[in-house]
């Protein structure tokens, strides 16, 4: 700050501005003589460093846009700061922090209704199958209707079997409904808090990815056109719908499969990363 009063000075004074008196500068600035030529001089210097500060601040914000439109590492879009205790298939208590350090897919499933995640389990599996030799990947099925409390453990093992869904990868997993389904709203962030409508459930059956801090994960796309990239989570189900309606790619490739793909690579990519990646 007083380099820049010191500098400001110094070109009024050069443009005769204000004549400081020498000694002891004690506030007064003292009226001189005004040097038109000199201070036509001073105003085309200080225009001349605003354009360079305002080329060099363009150029700056230019390079960051540049950067963020071509970057793609998944984005960051919240935070498992609140553990959820729940009972596995095992009718073990346990939690989610204890999956920390592993890079994991969570679903939503209802097992009064399977044909409403059927998709969504029939990627988990292959998921499964092609991580199956990795145990830093991991599998949660959440379950949105286990029905009474005394039952919950029996039909988590059962549905448990009826997937191959073998711990410690793979969970079969549910607490109290009305915990569990505000927990799958506001901290996985999925579309919409599950609920009956006409004795149906309507909930969302994403896969909602975890990196190994606990951070909920999305794919960034970039845009090859220019503009902002792409951020996207895993609904399958919206891809078949997309699919079904003849919508086109651009690629070989179906919605279904682009997504299946996309999924893959941005699990490989949090599985290159450490603990403490992933901030934005």
């Amino acid at each position: 700050m007083y380099f820049f009063l010191a500098w400001e000075l110094a070109l009024f004074r050069e443009a005769g501005i204000f004549r400081v008196p020498m000694g002891k500068f004690t506030g007064e600035l003292v009226p001189a003589e005004r040097d038109e030529k000199k201070i036509r001089r001073t105003a085309w210097i200080l225009a001349a460093f605003a354009l360079v500060g305002g080329v060099m601040i363009f150029s700056a914000y230019v390079i960051k846009a540049n950067d963020s439109r071509n970057d793609n590492r998944p984005a960051y879009v919240g935070q498992l700061f609140q553990n959820l205790a729940l009972v596995r298939q095992d009718a073990q208590r346990t939690g989610l922090d204890e999956l920390k350090g592993k890079v994991w897919i969570m679903t939503a499933v209802s097992v009064s209704q399977p044909e409403s995640c059927a998709r969504s389990l029939g990627v988990l599996k292959t998921l499964e199958e092609k991580y199956r030799n990795n145990p830093d990947v991991a599998f949660v099925c959440m379950v949105i209707d286990p029905g009474p409390p005394e039952n919950a453990a029996k039909i988590l093992a059962d549905e448990a079997a009826k997937h191959g869904a073998v711990l410690p990868r793979w969970w079969y997993a549910t607490t109290e409904p009305a915990i569990l389904h505000k927990y799958l709203k506001d901290k996985f962030r999925l579309g919409s808090l599950p609920h009956q409508e006409e004795g149906k459930w309507v909930y969302d059956s994403s896969l909602v990815l975890v990196d190994r801090g606990l951070k909920i994960r999305r794919a960034v796309v970039p845009q090859q056109r220019g503009g902002p990239p792409y951020v996207t989570g895993f609904d399958f189900d919206q891809a078949a719908g997309w699919d079904a309606k003849g919508i086109k790619t651009g690629t070989p490739r179906n919605h279904v499969e682009e997504m299946q793909l996309l999924l893959e690579k941005t699990i490989d990519q949090l599985l290159s990363e450490t603990v403490n990646a992933g901030k934005s």
